[in-house]
Formats: structure tokens, C-alpha cells, sequence
């Protein structure tokens, strides 16, 4: 009897003194054990679609555990990111956010009940979808001053093109004009590398920006000319072309980015390891060449605090021009 009571004092006795122990355990240790999901918030086929399909492999390997695409559309992108935001914060629900759904949709849907800065955990950016600024080949000038010359002497008489009212093309559009003091009708699409560059080689529109994997093969081919690229530096695809800074236009050097988060209270360790997986496949060259090919420069955040700040500046970046342009959902 005493034997029994002196091994149950002993065997709580050890799991008293492991208790504290528990207390200071990193929640990335084991992690991850099960398949991981990203949440990509548009259809296949795009350019969000076209960077996860190059990550999510590589990002498998690299924690041990196969990563699942899962595209939840529907809403310029707020269904899919309502859905991550909303997702079990246990790091195994990743979301591949752009600048649309994080840094403009809250500015033009007032009952967004998602707030980006808020009720998501940054891990990394991951790519920047940088944009041509491209005009219908019978329309007539071939350089952006000649462009603006034009639009200067027939205020309100031609047409831009973009996939949405408050669509990262539209707001460029609206920063362009401000700046340059012209003005032109918008005529919003239902897409962008599909209707909207089908209306601007028709000839219903003069002008549109929009992003390279959508225009390169039309520029390529002719059937549409560019006047310049968003992208910090010229870009291989098209070498001949002058980037908006160039031009003397450096707000418009900014692109479509790309980032990788997770929902708010993620445990911070899981999203360090998530940051150092993510930035390792990042740096391989594989990776960088097969975004590159498709007119995408890879982007990374030296830390989940620094994608955090460049998200937040870029929400009162875009929300401004979005309230000034009162562009709302369509």
C-alpha cells in the first residue's frame, strides 16, 4: 500500500515539475504534421494562380508536407479572403493575398467585415505582377507624351479600359490623369487579360493598364503597342519600352504584388518558419526563372514586421486614390 502511494506521489510529482515546461514549448516544434492549404482568392488560370502553382511545391518540400491550392473566388477576391481570415489560426491555412483584396477592396466595399491590417498575420510578400500602360495600334501615338498631347486637346473624348471600377488598373488610370491633367471615360470590363484587351484591340477603348502576363503575347504580336511599364527597371519581355518613372511618372511605378499571410493569432514561431521556408524558395533560381518567364518579379520581405509596414502604407496609398476616384465595387 505504501509502495502504491509513494509511486503516485512520485508520478504526479514529475508531471508537476514538467508542467511549467509546457508553458515555454515553441508551437513550430512538430510542425507541421498534416497538409497545409493556400487560399488563392481568384480563378485558375490568373496571374495569382500562376505564382502559387510555382511556389506551392517547392514550399512542400521545404516543411515536409504537401501544400494544396484551394480557389475560393468570388467577390474581387473577398469570399477567399474571408475565408482565410476567418480560417483556424494554427498555421496550416495560408492566404495569397494581392494589393486588390488587401490594400483597395477595403477602401470601396463599405461592409467589408474583413479587415486586412487586422485579422491577418503577415508572413512575406512574394511577387510583384508589374503592368504595361498599352493603347490600340490604329489609335495613333506611339509615345506617352504624343498620348497625353492628345488627350489634352479632346478632354472626355476617348475610352480607358479596365476589369473593374475599383481595380488596381483603374486607380493607375486615375493617378495618370491627375497627374498629367487629362481626362477620359472609363469603361470598366468584366476581366482584364480577357474582355478588357478584347475591347482595346477592337477599338471600343484607346487605353489601358494592365498587368504583363495579360498584354506581353498582344504586344508581342502586334496587336497592341506600349507605351510603358509600371516596373522599377525595363523589363526583359519588352526591353524597348520606357518604365513610368522614366517618363517622369514615379507613382506609378507599382505593380500588382503579392504576399503570403495567415489569420490573425497565428502563433509567431509558425510564422517565422513560414517566412524562412517561403524566402528560401524564393531564392531558387528555378523558381525566380519560371516567374520571371511569365512577367513577374519575385518580392520578399526581410521580415513579417516589414511586409506588415509596406501593407499598411500601401492601404493608405491606395485607399486615398480610391476615395478620391469614388470608385466603388461594381
Amino acid at each position: 500500500m505504501a509502495r502504491t502511494l509513494f509511486r503516485r506521489w512520485v508520478g504526479g510529482l514529475m508531471l508537476l515539475l514538467a508542467w511549467p515546461l509546457t508553458l515555454f514549448a515553441n508551437p513550430a516544434d512538430g510542425y507541421p504534421n498534416k497538409p497545409l492549404r493556400v487560399i488563392i482568392p481568384f480563378a485558375p488560370g490568373g496571374a495569382s494562380d500562376f505564382v502559387g502553382r510555382i511556389l506551392v511545391q517547392k514550399l512542400g518540400d521545404q516543411l515536409g508536407q504537401q501544400v494544396i491550392i484551394e480557389n475560393r473566388t468570388g467577390a474581387a477576391g473577398n469570399i477567399g479572403m474571408e475565408a482565410a481570415a476567418k480560417a483556424v489560426p494554427d498555421g496550416y491555412t495560408l492566404y495569397l493575398g494581392n494589393i486588390g483584396t488587401l490594400a483597395i477592396n477595403p477602401a470601396i466595399f463599405p461592409t467589408l467585415p474583413i479587415k486586412p491590417l487586422q485579422d491577418f498575420a503577415p508572413i512575406t510578400l512574394i511577387a510583384d505582377v508589374p503592368s504595361a500602360l498599352v493603347v490600340n495600334t490604329e489609335w495613333g501615338p506611339r509615345q506617352l507624351g504624343d498620348a497625353l498631347t492628345l488627350l489634352k486637346s479632346k478632354p472626355g473624348q476617348f475610352n480607358f479600359a479596365t476589369p473593374g471600377s475599383g481595380s488596381l488598373n483603374r486607380l493607375k488610370m486615375e493617378l495618370l490623369m491627375k497627374s498629367a491633367g487629362v481626362s477620359m471615360v472609363h469603361v470598366p470590363y468584366k476581366g482584364g487579360g480577357g474582355p478588357a484587351a478584347m475591347g482595346l484591340i477592337s477599338g471600343e477603348t484607346q487605353l489601358m493598364f494592365n498587368t504583363m502576363p495579360s498584354v506581353k503575347n498582344f504586344v508581342t504580336v502586334g496587336r497592341m503597342h506600349a507605351l510603358a511599364v509600371t516596373s522599377a527597371q525595363r523589363m526583359q519581355q519588352l526591353p524597348d519600352v520606357p518604365t513610368m518613372a522614366e517618363l517622369g511618372y514615379p507613382d506609378l511605378v507599382t505593380g500588382s504584388w503579392q504576399g503570403m499571410l495567415v489569420p490573425a493569432k497565428t502563433p509567431k514561431e509558425i510564422v517565422a518558419k513560414l517566412h524562412r521556408a517561403l524566402n528560401t524558395v524564393l531564392d531558387m533560381p528555378d523558381v525566380r526563372e519560371r516567374l520571371a518567364a511569365g512577367g513577374v518579379f519575385p518580392a520578399q520581405s526581410k521580415s513579417p514586421e516589414e511586409f506588415g509596414q509596406f501593407l499598411a502604407s500601401e492601404s493608405q496609398k491606395w485607399g486615398k486614390v480610391a476615395r478620391d476616384a469614388r470608385a466603388t465595387a461594381d
